[in-house]
């Protein structure tokens, strides 16, 4: 069962997601080969990618997927991730 998502990190959720599911189309990979790649199922590559939805995952499978896009995990994060300070400069 997945922890729910706290306001506070529901952003970040999603900007994860997103940055995850942008790299593994530039790759070249489907949903399918990226799970396959990271020892995990399509449906939870779908279920992180979900446009606009923060499910929260664990270390493990990010760290799987970030090998199977071959990127440094932080390289990741930073990928995904705007600095709070960013964000409040509107």
């Amino acid at each position: 069962m997945r922890a729910e998502v706290s306001h506070k990190n529901k952003d970040r959720f999603i900007q994860i997601g997103i940055a995850i599911a942008t790299l593994r189309k530039f790759r070249g990979l489907s949903q399918e080969e990226l799970a396959e790649k990271a020892g995990t199922s399509r449906n939870t590559i779908s279920v992180i990618e979900a446009p606009g939805m923060a499910n929260s995952f664990s270390l493990e499978i990010f760290f799987n997927i970030a090998d199977a896009l071959d990127i440094d995990p932080a390289d990741l994060i930073n990928a995904s991730v705007f600095p709070d300070k960013i964000i409040k400069n509107k």
